[in-house]
């Protein structure tokens, strides 16, 4: 019976094959995922609205020389993979080369015959190659001789003829042969032992400790890539110091381990810190450097924080020593911050669920907000937020509060006329000017809409304790377009106000529109770049009012009582109703006696089939219902997926004392502004480009009454561009349902369920037995 044999590679073509193979697998994805692409971006744009302030210069140079390492990268990974499909070219032609030795038995060809020869030709041709290459003669060659005398026999025997006219074979099927992708020389004795020490060091040595390395070096950090030591400290800290100040907050921050040398190997130590240092400490009031708690005290936290302050005060530093430790921990403290925004969002999940002992107020994970703010733009607390835009120094500001003026806010000086404008900046040359307006036109320009709903239930209403979904939609602008709209700056609160609830006056309708569709505020308080202005206060409007709520009482008081004298003739006409329905009822006893029972039988077959149909229409209603509920929560499944799917890709943010690239991130969350407490994690968003909708949800309060929360919009790279809207809650007492449709039990199915509960799943025939 025919059989298989596995056969290795001795010419080495089922190897080239698999390698052919494998090496396209890798190589075709591997190229199209990793080759060096450039960004798509309008080159001329980005040129035209570049600033060409000295930081923003130096910052440029500072990016193409480090990306010149990583240009050299991008030429030697091209090169790479240019050798790489060389190699696989070579392999397709090697491929191409070999040839796959299959042969059909030809017993004609092994005689030397053509196909159809005669038996006299057959006997010839075979009785002069086996003279000439029997073993016994000198030309012989026994192998050559084998093949003859079988050829010879399958062409005149007739049944070895038959055989080989059937399967193709003299012999019969022979043995299935199947090549393995190996060199015949990997399973040679001589060389076992190579095989086996190349397979030890691989699988036994190597892969261990890449895995243990890799494995030792994972488990101190978190998916965020921060040491868990450091997100330990910041649980201790603010579990310690629930309500923390901005000082103590920047304490914190430099204490983490991302800046001490035995937790990070690429800290630099130098001997000159012992001298540069306390130099610097003596530049910084209220460093409080002599903090003795650890490890705020030690000297690597102390050197942080004197590096931070540095930074937000823009003092000029060593370049070759200090600047280049600056900038790392710079770097470095983002992703510090926002470890920190979601460790006190923990901490006050914890609480509510009395886990932990104090909840941090909402004023700690603001001050953690602000440092980022701060290290992006290298600003302090009490600094302008002017000083964000190039070439303003603290000395210009000096000109930009006076008697006439008073800009203190990057949209004051947007909303201020061009004339104005440049005259204000009149000691700046065209291309500073330039820069600035080229600025003040990139910054973000955000509108908030906010909506607070209850999906959950089927009445729309609050009631305490049901889920609030509050939907928000943001529109991300340039600040560009209130460039052409100077007349935000003119509007004064009386028009504000006019926008918002007053509609006597007509005149200033249009542009009362415009700035609610802008920047509506659900506070009823003025833009936020705009500076409050005080109302006259008009004569005669406390007398309107008096005589608008006289006017209401008479009104109240004659429907009151209108009210009253309709109440009494009612119940008279009731009185009188129901003495005659009295009467009917006594003359009437007989007569419903006599027919009690056919009539109960009726209404009883009534009664059933009036509730079967009212269960059937409350399944079919409640079916929709639970249809619709289910498309909404598939839809808010989706508007929660949307930020994890999308790039994470915004806006750049113009940050020249920042040393890397940066684009926009806000934090979104609900806080209770009264309580000073938190109510929803905050909610990160990096792909803020045009238009963005988000689901933030909570638990409505226990009990019953009006609650006010704050939706809080703030940003991570821009100081004074934060946003909050409020939001009030009516919260009612939660409904109990008694007589629910489900609960409707006919009797006849409450009568088969107790003869079905009547038989026992463990019954046994012995019972059965029993019963018959």
């Amino acid at each position: 019976m025919p059989g298989m044999q596995f056969e290795y590679d001795e010419e080495g073509g089922t190897f080239f094959y698999f390698l052919f193979s494998l090496w396209g697998l890798v190589l075709i994805p591997t190229t199209y995922y990793f080759w060096p692409r450039k960004p798509v971006d309008d080159e001329k744009d980005k040129k035209r609205r570049e600033c060409n302030c000295d930081p923003c210069v130096i910052k440029r140079h500072q990016l193409k020389s480090s990306t010149k390492w990583a240009r050299m990268k991008e030429k030697i990974l091209k090169i790479v993979f240019i050798i790489a499909w060389i190699i696989f070219a070579l392999l397709a032609y090697k491929v191409s080369q070999i040839h796959i030795e299959y042969q059909e038995y030809d017993p004609y060809g092994e005689l030397g015959l053509d196909v159809g020869a005669t038996k006299e030709q057959i006997k010839k041709a075979y009785k002069q190659l086996s003279l000439k290459y029997h073993p016994d003669k000198a030309t012989g060659d026994h192998k050559k001789f084998m093949k003859i005398a079988k050829a010879y026999t399958a062409l005149t025997n007739e049944e070895t003829r038959k055989i080989w006219e059937e399967s193709g074979d003299p012999d019969g099927p022979g043995v299935t042969r199947f090549g393995i992708a190996l060199p015949k020389w990997i399973v040679e004795k001589q060389n076992s032992m190579w095989v086996l020490l190349v397979y030890g060091l691989l699988f036994m040595v190597l892969l261990p400790v890449v895995v243990g390395v890799w494995w030792y070096r994972s488990i101190k950090f978190s998916k965020d890539q921060v040491l868990l030591d450091t997100t330990r400290l910041y649980y201790y800290f603010f579990q310690k110091n629930p309500n923390m100040i901005l000082k103590r907050v920047i304490m914190v921050l430099a204490g983490s381990f991302e800046f001490d040398k035995f937790h990070n190997a690429e800290i630099v130590e130098r001997p000159s810190d012992n001298e540069e240092v306390p130099m610097l400490i003596k530049h910084l009031p209220n460093l409080d450097e002599k903090n003795k708690e650890k490890p705020l005290c030690y000297p690597y936290s102390v050197k942080a924080r004197a590096l931070l302050h540095a930074h937000f005060q823009r003092l000029d530093l060593p370049p070759d020593t200090l600047a280049i430790d600056q900038e790392y921990i710079v770097k470095k403290c983002p992703y510090l911050v926002n470890e920190m925004i979601n460790v006190i969002a923990q901490l006050v999940a914890g609480a509510h669920r009395n886990a932990v002992q104090y909840m941090p107020r909402l004023e700690t994970i603001e001050n953690c907000m602000k440092v980022s703010q701060m290290l992006i733009q290298a600003v302090d607390v009490r600094t302008s937020p002017l000083l964000q835009l190039p070439h303003l120094t603290q000395d210009m500001l000096k000109h930009f509060t006076t008697k006439k003026r008073h800009i203190q806010k990057i949209r004051d000086l947007i909303g201020m006329k061009e004339e104005d404008r440049r005259s204000l900046l009149r000691h700046l040359t065209m291309d500073e000017y330039r820069d600035i307006i080229n600025v003040c036109a990139s910054l973000p320009y955000v509108t908030m809409e906010v909506h607070s709903t209850v999906l959950d239930d089927e009445d729309t209403s609050i009631t305490a304790g049901s889920i609030v979904t509050v939907e928000v939609s943001l529109k991300r602008q340039m600040m560009e377009v209130l460039f052409d709209k100077e007349e935000l700056s003119h509007v004064d609160e009386d028009q504000d106000n006019l926008a918002i609830g007053n509609e006597d006056n007509e005149s200033n309708k249009d542009q009362q529109e415009n700035e609610t569709e802008e920047n509506a505020d659900t506070n009823q308080k003025a833009p936020v770049w705009q500076k409050p202005k005080k109302q006259p206060k008009k004569k005669g409007g406390n007398q309107k009012n008096k005589k608008a709520k006289q006017a209401y009482n008479w009104k109240a008081a004659a429907t009151t009582q209108e009210k009253k004298e309709s109440s009494k003739q009612d119940t008279e006409k009731q009185g009188n109703e129901v003495a005659v329905k009295d009467e009917e009822e006594r003359e009437d006893k007989d007569d419903v006696s006599e027919r009690g029972a056919e009539t109960d039988e009726e209404t009883n077959a009534s009664e059933g089939e009036d509730q079967r149909e009212d269960r059937v229409e409350s399944s079919s209603g409640q079916h929709e219902e639970d249809e619709e509920q289910w498309k909404k929560y598939q839809e808010e499944a989706k508007k929660e997926q949307q930020l994890d799917t999308k790039v994470k890709e915004s806006h750049h943010v113009h940050c020249p004392y920042y040393g890397e690239e940066k684009q926009e991130g806000w934090w979104l969350y609900v806080s209770d502004k009264r309580n000073h407490m938190l109510i929803t994690a905050p909610v990160q968003i990096l792909t803020l480009k045009d238009e963005e909708e988000l689901t933030l949800k909570f638990s409505a309060p226990h009990k019953p009454g009006l609650y006010s929360y704050t939706v809080c919009l703030r940003s991570d790279c821009y100081v004074d561009f934060d946003q909050s809207k409020n939001i009030r809650l009516d919260v009612k007492e939660a409904k109990v349902i008694e007589d629910h449709p489900q609960w409707d039990i006919p009797d006849d199915e409450d009568d088969k369920d107790k003869d079905e509960d009547t038989d026992s799943d463990y019954s046994t025939d012995f019972d059965e037995s029993d019963e018959d």
